[in-house]
């Protein structure tokens, strides 16, 4: 059988049955693609490998950032259920647990660039070390000793476990990557639709300490798919990519305004997450499942969301995509939500919300392209674009970390209840405003380019 370059198979050349697997002890620099000719490799964005590989990644995301998601029950059960009742603090466990989720990112990517064949494994690790932490949690007695097994542990964990999925999918998918990101990235609002239900019924059905533990053998039974997660080019010798670790990039100023704009979108995203439950409850009087299904109607539209835009940001420039986002997600906020009079205008407002607010990390791969391509032009040099996703993270959990802070003195007041129509006049009006602003302003980097400011 004649060889084929790896050139010729990112152009979909080969369909060969006798690839080499991508985990064989060959010794070529993954960091140089070019470089490994003559190789007979899986084909790139298509073949049942890599299928496989996007669904066993989509399965831990959903493990992962799902039940990070899926804080809001415990955030309910630790308040009313002793030995947590009373304490303080508690809203703390799950901003730790996501934040290190997207926070951890790059310091786990570090370490796999470093560690090859260790990465082909965390994966294993991560969801090994995950269930542990369900166990410990199942022997808490304090919030401070859950903000360490639940927060601190578990989203150390989780974050090692899906990070090869990070790191793997720029090997196995080229011109149909941000459809690939945005699949996997979806996972995580089903996660949050199925888990909450699950977790909701283990609680109330079996108490704190069963529930924990057999949630634990529910989540370990998932542990086959990290044999999926592997790396589609053979292993790196001795010599590190420098490319890796060029953080240059982070000083550039198209970078920086990319990140500003993330970082803002962040800080505005997760409020209606935060309070929708609590609002619908307050101001049209429904019960705890018709509040809860204001979230699991987001989380269910945030998943077509975030695939749609994945494919859009294959097709469109970066800026059109964060454009597109912001206007829906902005005219979804201050138009439907603002002046919303009734449960079902609500509800749509959380459909509209979830496919436009929601989509924003899709809009990441159109990111990492165009920095890592604009790299020797703007003379920061060659860039990694795994390590400016790992850098994004950073900005969307510092975001996430922040807002429920923010949050608080916004509905403190009560300010505008009774003065004006629908949302505005709820007591969350500031919250509305505020939330609408955050999506708008994160479009601005269109204009900025419009007017060649970056």
């Amino acid at each position: 059988m004649a060889e084929v370059s790896v050139d010729q198979q990112r152009l979909g050349g080969s369909r060969s049955d006798k690839a080499v697997p991508p985990f064989q002890d060959v010794q070529v620099d993954s960091s140089d693609q070019a470089s490994a000719t003559e190789l007979n490799l899986p084909p790139v964005d298509r073949g049942k490998q890599a299928w496989l590989f996007l669904a066993a990644c989509w399965v831990v995301e959903a493990l992962t950032f799902g039940f990070g998601f899926s804080f809001g029950v415990f955030q309910n059960f630790y308040s009313t259920h002793e030995p947590f009742a009373g304490s303080s603090g508690i809203a703390a466990i799950g901003t730790t647990t996501t934040g290190l989720l997207y926070m951890g990112t790059p310091f786990v990517l570090v370490l796999c660039r470093l560690f090859p064949r260790w990465a082909r494994w965390s994966t294993l690790v991560g969801l090994f070390v995950g269930c542990l932490s369900f166990i410990i949690m199942s022997f808490c007695n304090s919030v401070s000793q859950l903000i360490g097994a639940q927060g601190v542990l578990f989203g150390i964990s989780g974050c090692v476990a899906y990070c090869p999925s990070t790191l793997y999918i720029d090997q196995w998918f080229d011109q149909r990557k941000g459809l690939a990101y945005g699949i996997v990235w979806s996972a995580g609002g089903v996660g949050g639709v199925v888990i909450p239900l699950l977790l909701e019924y283990l609680l109330g059905a079996l108490g704190f300490q069963t529930a924990m533990r057999v949630w634990a053998g529910i989540f370990i039974s998932s542990v086959f798919v990290a044999f999926f997660i592997r790396p589609r080019l053979p292993y790196p010798d001795g010599s590190r990519s420098r490319k890796a670790f060029n953080m240059r990039f982070i000083m550039s100023r198209r970078f920086i305004l990319h990140q500003v704009v993330n970082f803002i979108q962040a800080t505005g995203y997760y409020l209606p997450a935060i309070y929708l439950p609590t609002y619908a409850s307050t101001v049209f009087g429904t019960s705890p499942f018709l509040s809860t299904l204001t979230i699991m109607i987001s989380n269910i539209t945030t998943t077509i969301g975030l695939v749609v835009m994945g494919f859009l940001s294959d097709k469109l420039r970066v800026t059109t995509c964060m454009l597109i986002s912001a206007v829906g997600a902005s005219v979804s906020v201050f138009v439907i939500w603002g002046l919303t009079t009734s449960l079902p205008l609500l509800y749509v407002f959380c459909v509209f919300y979830g496919v436009f607010g929601g989509s924003w990390p899709s809009v990441w791969p159109g990111i990492m392209r165009e920095v890592a391509q604009m790299g020797d032009i703007e003379g920061y040099g060659d860039t990694d674009p795994v390590m400016v996703q790992g850098v994004l993270c950073i900005g969307r959990g510092l975001g996430n970390i922040i807002s429920g802070p923010i949050s608080n003195p916004l509905v403190s007041g009560m300010l505008w209840k009774g003065q004006v129509m629908g949302g505005y006049g709820s007591g969350y009006g500031v919250l509305i405003v505020y939330t609408g602003l955050t999506a708008f302003l994160s479009g601005t980097h269109f204009f900025w380019e419009k007017l060649s400011l970056r």
